[in-house]
């Protein structure tokens, strides 16, 4: 009977007594809820996906600033033209040698209107409601983990409660079989308190399985390895909360990620429509460059050959006009003189001139342009995006009113279901006090004859019964509260 009293004072204990108990087994690791949550924005896969969106907004960001700079390009380009004839805009030209060319061009652009100074205030607005939908995604990934995390330590505890059970039917078994040899009981009463110790025994088991399954499922979220024999060490304590629906509710207005993400892409809605509309304004282009080519003859001698035929037919035309002047008495023109001798040098010139591929380049003259443009008709293009842009905001608009109804909800039944959580654990805390009572008067009157075991079997069950809606009815709490906090946005405790 002692055994039986002490296994029932062990199961009447706090559900977090229980745990503490469960949590001093030596050996495994152990696990607080904040490096839980901090695992977690380390490593799960969902959140770090959201996370990975803050690099495109701020290249988007980037992109947008560059606007409010000119633009540079720089090109080079080759070209190898093989020798015979071409006709170009109708004429025929022939040459005998192949031509290789070579360009090189480096210009600066400038456009400007009303959207190059709208465009980065929109693409900033935007980075804000990424980062606000990253704040939410992490608070949402906090609010699992706890709930899983809480999940976990309430298996913990029903196991623990389970195998206390597992005494305390083992205890009755005991007391069956004790009275049954000294001849004030029945072979049935030990039938029933074995039947009564295999169920509990098979609970056990399931409890048990169901504490690694939680705990599998906790690491999940967090996005690691569970190592062997992990212990949640993090006590949450019973506390009436001391704050009121009305202050919750500003608070969410205020601090939700959720509804501050909506409101920023309602901003950057606002600032869509006016890059939509500055399609409307003129456009101011400014552009100048630098350049230059060259141009060689693959056969060199050609050019040489070319020069020696002028230099002859221009002694040939001077021996022409040599003879009238001397038929006429004037005095010869020398045609055979240095002008017109073809030297080596000359030669040697012309090949060092034709040198000229890839990178001896004839400068291009310096230009610069300016143009302004005023669209004026598009087919009705600027139209369409302005009222996509015009439709992106009000839908914005309503989304920011949706989540505020939809917040205001989720606090509202979160504040109450909380509230009823705290009143049920008082009840549940006096039922499981009544049901123990029920329990030791119903052994007490076993003991001496004046009942039969099926009235302990039945006060045992209720006992059981108020003892497992006890330790979910703590941890309906602790779950309420964390939904709460959910609900709202940030930790309340």
């Amino acid at each position: 009977m002692r055994t039986l009293v002490l296994a029932l004072a062990v199961s009447a204990m706090a559900p977090g007594a229980i745990r503490a108990q469960a949590n001093t087994a030596p050996t495994g690791a152990l696990l607080t809820l904040d490096e839980a949550i901090t695992l977690a924005r380390r490593n799960n896969p969902v959140y770090l996906a959201t996370a990975n969106n803050r690099r495109t907004a701020d290249a988007a960001v980037r992109s947008a600033k560059g606007q409010l700079l000119p633009s540079a390009d720089a090109s080079f380009s080759g070209r190898y033209q093989q020798s015979g004839q071409q006709v170009v805009s109708g004429l025929s030209f022939s040459s005998s040698s192949s031509t290789v060319q070579s360009a090189y061009s480096l210009g600066l652009n400038y456009r400007i209107n009303r959207s190059t100074f709208l465009t980065p205030k929109a693409a900033v607005a935007n980075r804000d409601a990424v980062d606000a939908d990253i704040a939410g995604s992490s608070e949402q990934l906090r609010a699992t983990v706890t709930q899983q995390y809480l999940s976990v330590l309430q298996a913990i505890a029903r196991a623990a409660l389970q195998d206390t059970l597992v005494k305390t039917a083992q205890a009755q078994l005991d007391l069956a079989t004790a009275k049954v040899q000294v001849g004030s009981g029945t072979s049935l009463d030990i039938r029933r308190a074995e039947v009564a110790l295999g169920q509990t025994q098979v609970a056990l088991l399931r409890e048990r399985n169901n504490v690694e399954i939680e705990k599998l499922r906790l690491y999940q979220q967090m996005g690691v390895a569970q190592p062997d024999n992990v212990q949640l060490v993090t006590d949450f304590p019973i506390v009436t909360p001391n704050f009121n629906l009305s202050a919750l509710l500003d608070d969410a207005r205020r601090q939700n990620p959720a509804i501050t993400a909506l409101r920023a892409r309602e901003r950057s809605a606002n600032l869509d429509v006016d890059v939509a509309k500055s399609a409307y304004t003129p456009t101011l282009s400014l552009n100048t460059g630098w350049g230059g080519n060259s141009y060689q003859y693959t056969n060199s001698d050609f050019l040489v050959n070319q020069a020696q035929q002028g230099l002859l037919q221009a002694q040939s035309s001077c021996f022409q006009s040599d003879s009238i002047r001397t038929a006429v008495g004037l005095p010869s023109a020398n045609c055979n003189g240095p002008k017109y001798q073809f030297t080596p040098a000359q030669a040697d010139a012309i090949r060092s001139s034709n040198n000229q591929f890839p990178f001896k380049f004839n400068r291009s003259p310096f230009g610069i342009g300016a143009q302004l443009s005023l669209p004026i008709f598009d087919n009705f293009a600027r139209e369409e995006r302005v009222q996509q842009a015009a439709v992106a905001k009000d839908d914005a608009i309503f989304n920011v009113k949706a989540k505020d109804l939809a917040m205001t909800a989720d606090v509202t039944q979160a504040y109450r279901t909380l509230q009823t959580a705290i009143q049920t654990v008082a009840l549940q805390e006096q039922t499981a006090s009544k049901a123990k009572e029920e329990l030791s008067f119903a052994e007490e009157r076993y003991k001496v004859g004046a009942s039969t075991f099926l009235d302990v079997v039945t006060s045992r069950g209720s006992y059981e019964q108020a003892l497992i809606d006890r330790v979910n009815a703590v941890y309906d709490y602790h779950k309420s509260f964390a939904a709460l906090e959910n609900a709202v946005g940030h930790p309340l405790r």
